[in-house]
């Protein structure tokens, strides 16, 4: 009987030495929070035990103090598309966030930033030095920023298998071969929810088909790429590469998220983020303390946009905190707060804010935020309500989720008046439905059966163990598109169905011509 547990014993050691001994290489290209989620990502998996090597893009400047200020003990190699490069692409991202603000953001917009990611793809595949040398490492796996591109055509060139993490909203589920069906899963950016009427379900049916298009000029401007740095041959498609991914996690949620089919290698994880309210600094438990029980309000617009460009916003902000009771604790950079605005005595601005501590602080009553999805889950973590003023990307389609579930309102960013901000603010605030939907949001969230981390590490290390994904990949990633779709069978159907009408028509005009001829 010893002998068995003895056995036993060792066998699971010697499974457990086995799921220790990985290699996982993890790929960030971009910043603020997309970098934020590949690190915490790559803790995680540091801190189980495996050999992890972030792949960063350094200097960028949407994440360079961030970087500084979160990076994890994992290992790293860095690579930079150069100093000119990035003052340039500075310059383009403030004139594409004040566009955004100014309610100037387009398809083409998209394009352009797409357009940068294929340009920075040129230069992180031509350092071949680098890119050999991980190779030469033979990573287990690799886990890619799925909305970067171009972290597919790395890991390609590796020659690693690799695992897709979206750091937002699923609006690639057509791409991913995920069912989208148009009658009740909202297209990205038809800022619709998943009950529409007849009117929202022609428009998302429309947006439903022209999103391919878009995706086709998307996956054009990697074209360059691909046709300089992988053989004739052998060159993949991005559309390819996004089938052949062993698992697609997404940082999204039940919680907010819309009811959908997803497929068995498909796994949401929303929440990677989120974490039991640590004790504040004693510079804001003082400004908390002389709030009282009016509490305060955590504002912040994401680690991309530290201060706003356009004047006019900012004073119609400042101006809708000055009629509140609250305190308020707003995240923004002092060195560029303008002099001919006088901040309101009940505001306190910071460079650096510790948000999700903030927002687990019995007096926190409100959340102000542009709509990134990672504040968002920390509010639903803690259940305080939101007022959002969606900036870019997918912020509208997040706060139009945050609008549904009842947990809080949004105010467009080109139609922001203070004394409409004042109303939502004091609105969400007052009426005690919103907090009582983000408690039970957040009682949702907290009663999954397993943690974000627990679901990200064990599927995996569930996918490292078996060594592939394929088992959990639908046959119809290799089906033809007619097969896939049924066009080969409704032909078929087609056919016979017009076949069995003609010789139905056929035989009845044979027996009326049978019967003039009797009748003559």
């Amino acid at each position: 009987m010893i002998g068995k547990k003895l056995l036993l014993v060792l066998l699971f050691s010697q499974q457990f030495l086995h799921l220790q001994g990985f290699k996982i290489l993890t790929l960030s290209f971009l910043g603020g929070s997309h970098f934020l989620l590949m690190n915490e990502i790559s803790n995680i998996l540091h801190k189980r035990g495996h050999e992890v090597r972030m792949f960063l893009q350094e200097g960028e400047m949407m994440s360079s103090g961030v970087q500084q200020k979160h990076l994890g003990s994992y290992q790293i190699t860095t690579w930079s598309a150069g100093k000119d490069y990035i003052d340039e692409f500075q310059k383009w991202f403030d004139s594409f966030t004040k566009d955004c603000m100014e309610g100037r953001e387009t398809v083409n917009s998209f394009l352009d930033l797409m357009g940068h990611m294929a340009y920075q793809c040129q230069v992180v595949l031509s350092k071949s030095k680098t890119l050999n040398s991980l190779k030469e490492e033979e990573f287990d796996i690799a886990v890619i920023d799925a909305f970067n591109p171009c972290s597919f055509l790395v890991a390609e060139k590796l020659g690693v298998p690799f695992i897709a993490f979206f750091p937002g909203t699923l609006f690639n589920g057509q791409e991913a071969g995920i069912p989208s069906p148009p009658s009740y899963v909202p297209v990205f950016r038809s800022f619709l929810t998943d009950r529409m009427d007849f009117w929202g379900r022609l428009k998302n049916s429309l947006m439903y088909f022209a999103w391919p298009l878009i995706n086709h000029q998307v996956h054009s401007k990697f074209e360059s790429a691909i046709n300089e740095h992988f053989p004739a041959g052998s060159r993949p498609s991005i559309s390819q590469l996004y089938l052949k991914a062993e698992l697609w996690i997404y940082n999204m949620d039940f919680s907010i998220e819309f009811a959908r089919p997803l497929l068995s290698s498909t796994v949401y994880v929303g929440g990677l983020l989120t974490k039991p309210a640590k004790s504040l600094p004693q510079e804001l438990e003082d400004f908390i303390e002389k709030t009282g029980e009016a509490g305060f309000i955590v504002v912040t617009m994401g680690t991309m946009v530290s201060s706003l460009p356009l004047l006019h916003l900012l004073k119609e902000m400042n101006e809708g905190f000055r009629q509140l009771p609250q305190g308020v604790i707003w995240r923004y950079q002092t060195s560029r707060w303008p002099k001919e605005i006088s901040l309101a005595s009940n505001v306190k601005i910071m460079d650096w804010v510790p948000q999700n501590d903030l927002l687990g602080h019995p007096k926190a009553r409100l959340f102000v935020t542009h709509g990134g999805l990672n504040g968002l889950m920390e509010a639903i973590y803690h259940g305080v309500p939101v007022v959002g003023i969606p900036v870019l990307g997918d912020h509208l389609d997040n706060m139009v989720r945050v609008e549904a579930r009842k947990m809080g309102l949004f105010l467009h960013i080109t139609q922001l008046k203070a004394e409409d901000f004042t109303h939502a603010m004091k609105e969400v605030i007052g009426d005690p439905r919103y907090k009582s939907a983000a408690k039970v949001l957040s009682t949702i969230h907290h009663s999954h059966p397993f943690t974000p981390e627990q679901r990200l590490a064990g599927w995996i290390e569930h996918i490292l163990q078996v060594g592939s994904g394929k088992h959990l990949q639908p046959y119809a990633f290799h089906q033809p598109w007619y097969q896939r779709y049924l066009l080969d069978v409704w032909l078929f159907l087609s056919a016979l169905l017009l076949g069995s009408i003609y010789l139905c028509v056929k035989l009845f005009l044979w027996t009326c011509g049978s019967r003039k001829l009797k009748q003559a």
